[in-house]
This record gives structure tokens, C-alpha cells and sequence, in this order.
């Protein structure tokens, strides 16, 4: 397979803005522009030709734990040597899409008091690097970007929190910030230790009412700060739409020092079109067009539903394969049945990461699961819904030729998931009869 100059050009330029970075952060790591791009897993002495790398490159997303000839070395004292003390945290990653109920259940860890929360980190990678990403479907691409994005996660779950920096634009001065994306979903950024350096006393009894006020009465973030109270926390969350397949994390996942746990939350894609559409006004409008007018604009960009389902089949398929890598790791949840049942799958949820579900979780569960479903429409990224309703109203919102579309190009993931096909408007619009088999996806243990 040929690559254009063009998206050679752009592997080597993002190439090189990676190692920079890679260099800032990592300076005592080898072979640093080899890890930042993904080319070398962790443990392994790496021969490579550029012809190698070029070739690499040019590979798809499912080979990236293959590559150039490799001897496998075992980790350094020094690189183990405090890994029993980080061995007793959990680690836990969120992978899913955009508009799949990622900030829902994101939440049901950041309500924990012994975790630490961090609403999409990656934001800032992409943002960095290259922005065009968050569309791209070229293999090459979409590499460069896991790249830099493994090797933040890793020091992210490490409590580096300084790493960020290196993305975050612009520059933070002195460790501090006030443009961490989405800061205010975190509530470790927006409490006590964290926000008392702006408030004093006043923060033990604050109460956010919305992610914007954190930044208004708590200033700009301290990273510093913000890594202590990571590294006193006993767990840690990150929640994710920018990692496209569960293979894509296999490095993270065998390091030993990490004791990391996916949870990939999935959801019916034609639920997640008609959030997108509603949310993303311009980047679906001809989505829009379709629907009001029942023709299909010849200029549709039909690869923004086929891209999550096509990442999403391959993931899916990846986790219930169980291979060795993933035992013990992976659990799959559909968003429908955490809407319907959510204080039962948050239990569930919680025993598989080996967690206790704290009553604070619970109280929140309940409290943001039964509002009104006119207040969710109106505000896009609220996680206070009636989540039963909200859970298929998806059917209420698109063309029955959209509908139709959508689960012809996705065929093969709702079969494996379990959602149902329909074949007439009227049994679109009936929802009586659910189109979410009763399926149980159990963890792999």
C-alpha cells in the first residue's frame, strides 16, 4: 500500500512535534520519538530501518503491537521498583464516543471520594498536534495521535500531571492554567486542596452548580496542586471519546505498573447520530438537511457514522474475544441498560474494578437519573436526565430513511450488541416495544 507525499509529509512533521514534546517531557527515555508515535511497545529492543518506519506508518490501527524486528527485554529494577506501591490503585480508563453517555458514567467515578477524575485530557493532545484528527480515518494519522496519547495517559496515571503542559495552549506559566478543557468536570480541581488556594475556608462548603462556575470562583488551575491531590487519591479515572479501538490501549495494558481497566461504553449508533445532529448543528448540518427535507444531500459526509461503527465492531469484537490480555481488564456496558437499570450496573461496574460503591455515588445516581426529559433536551451536556426515557427518544428525533441507513451500514455491530432493527415508521415511532434485546454482557474476568 502507497501513501501519498502528502500524508508522508504530515506523518513526519507530527512526527517531529511529537518528539519534541516526547524529548520536554521524557527526557531521561530513550528512543522517545519511537514510544511517543507508538512504533515501540514498552520492554522491547527496537531495530528499525526508516524504510521500517515508513512502512509502519503505513499500517493499519490493529497491527500497532507489531512492528520492525524486537527482542523482548524485561523492565529495569529501576523501572519496577516502586510498582507494588502503585499496584494498589486502580486505574480505570472510559473508553467510548462522542454522545454515548461517556459524561454519565465519567461521573459515577468522579462522585467518588477516593478518586481522581479527569474529564478528556486528550483534548489537548489533538488540539496540539493536529487539530483535522478528530475526523481523520487515515491509518497513519490516527497513529501519530495514539502515539502521544498512550504515552500521556501513562503519565497521567502515574500523577505526572505536568505533562499536560507540554499540550495545553498556551503554555502554562508557573504550573498554572485557566485553560484545562472542561476543568469543572472534575470535582478534584474544583475542591479543597486544589481551590482553597483561591477560596480559603470559604471552599469546604462550596457548591458548584454548573463545570463553568469552578473556573470563576476557584481561578486558575495549580497543576502542581492538582498532582498532589492525584497521588493522595487511592484511584484514578480518565475518561476518553479519542481512542477509536480497546487494541489501540494493549501497551498501557500490559505494563505492570499501571494495573489498568477499560471500561468501553457502547451505545446504539443510531441513538448516537441523533445526539450528535442535535448537538453538532454544524458539523451535521446536511444530517439536518436530510431530515427535514427526507432527501439525502449528494455532499453527506456518511463516514461520520460509519467511522463509530466500524471502530466500534472492531473493539467490541476485540473484548469478547477475551484475549489473554485483557482478562481480568475489560468490561462492556451498553449505555441502555446503565439508563434503564443504573444504580444495578453501577454496582456491577463497581465490583468489577474491585471498588466499593460509596453511598455519595449512590445519592447521585439517584438524584440524576430521574429528571425531566424536557430539561436534557434543552441542555446538551447535562448528566441530570430521566434516563429511562432518554435511553431510546432517539426514535423520535430521525427519518425513518435515516434510521434505515444507519442500521444497514451497521449491521454487524447491532446484531452483536443487541439492538433491533426496524422495518416500518410505525414501529420506529412505537415505543412500547423496546428495540434493546435483554443481553448480559459479562466482564471478563
Amino acid at each position: 500500500m502507497q501513501c501519498s507525499w502528502k500524508s508522508m509529509m504530515l506523518l513526519v512533521l507530527a512526527s517531529i512535534a511529537i518528539q519534541y514534546t516526547a524529548i520536554r517531557t521524557f527526557s531521561t527515555k530513550p528512543l522517545s520519538l519511537l514510544y511517543s508515535v507508538g512504533l515501540a511497545p514498552r520492554g522491547h529492543a527496537v531495530n528499525c530501518s526508516l524504510k521500517d518506519l515508513t512502512k509502519l506508518g503505513q499500517e493499519t490501527i490493529e497491527s500497532s503491537d507489531q512492528g520492525c524486528d524486537e527482542t523482548r527485554t524485561p523492565f529495569s529494577p529501576a523501572s519496577t521498583s516502586d510498582s507494588s506501591n502503585v499496584n494498589k490503585r486502580t486505574h480505570i480508563l472510559i473508553l467510548a464516543t462522542t454522545r454515548s453517555g461517556s459524561s454519565f458514567v465519567g461521573q459515577l467515578f468522579n462522585q467518588h471520594p477516593e478518586v481522581f477524575y479527569l474529564f478528556e485530557p486528550l483534548y489537548h493532545v489533538q488540539l496540539a498536534l493536529l487539530p483535522r484528527l478528530s475526523q481523520s480515518r487515515n491509518p497513519a494519522e490516527r497513529r501519530v495521535m495514539l502515539g502521544a496519547a498512550r504515552e500521556l495517559l501513562r503519565s497521567l496515571y502515574h500523577c505526572q500531571l505536568s505533562s499536560l503542559e507540554n499540550y495545553i495552549r498556551p503554555r502554562p506559566s508557573n504550573h498554572t492554567t485557566d485553560k484545562l478543557f472542561r476543568r469543572g468536570a472534575s470535582r478534584s480541581l474544583c475542591t479543597p486542596p486544589v481551590c482553597e488556594a483561591s477560596l480559603g475556608r470559604e471552599t469546604q462548603s462550596l457548591v458548584l452548580t454548573d463545570e463553568g462556575e469552578c473556573a470563576r470562583r476557584c481561578g486558575p488551575l495549580n497543576i502542581t496542586l492538582a498532582t498532589d491531590t492525584c497521588r493522595a487519591k487511592l484511584h484514578a479515572a480518565i475518561k476518553t471519546v479519542r481512542i477509536p479501538q480497546v487494541s489501540d490501549l494493549r501497551a498501557l495494558m500490559e505494563d505492570p505498573r499501571l494495573n489498568l481497566k477499560v471500561v468501553q461504553l457502547v451505545r446504539d449508533p443510531r441513538g448516537i447520530l441523533a445526539s450528535r445532529i442535535e448537538t453538532f448543528r454544524d458539523t451535521y448540518r446536511l444530517w439536518r438537511l436530510w431530515r427535514a427535507t427526507g432527501r439525502r444531500p449528494h455532499n453527506l459526509d456518511l463516514g461520520q457514522i460509519n467511522t463509530v461503527c466500524e471502530d466500534f465492531l472492531r473493539s467490541v469484537s476485540t473484548g469478547l474475544a477475551r484475549p489473554a490480555w485483557l482478562r481480568g481488564r475489560y468490561m462492556l456496558l451498553r449505555y441502555e441498560d446503565l439508563a434503564r437499570f443504573p444504580l444495578q450496573k453501577a454496582k456491577e461496574l463497581y465490583s468489577f474494578l474491585g471498588l466499593d460503591l460509596d453511598h455519595s455515588v449512590e445519592e447521585w445516581i439517584i438524584n440524576n437519573t430521574r429528571g425531566s426529559s424536557d430539561l436534557s433536551s434543552r441542555q446538551k451536556f447535562t448528566t441530570v436526565r430521566d434516563s429511562a426515557a432518554n435511553a431510546e427518544n432517539w426514535r423520535l428525533k430521525l427519518s425513518f430513511d435515516m434510521v434505515v441507513y444507519t442500521q444497514t451500514a451497521c449491521q454487524p455491530l447491532l446484531e452483536l450488541l443487541g439492538y433491533k432493527r426496524v422495518f416500518h415508521p410505525r414501529e420506529l415511532r412505537n415505543l412500547s416495544h423496546s428495540l434493546v434485546e435483554n443481553r448480559t454482557f459479562l466482564p471478563f474476568l
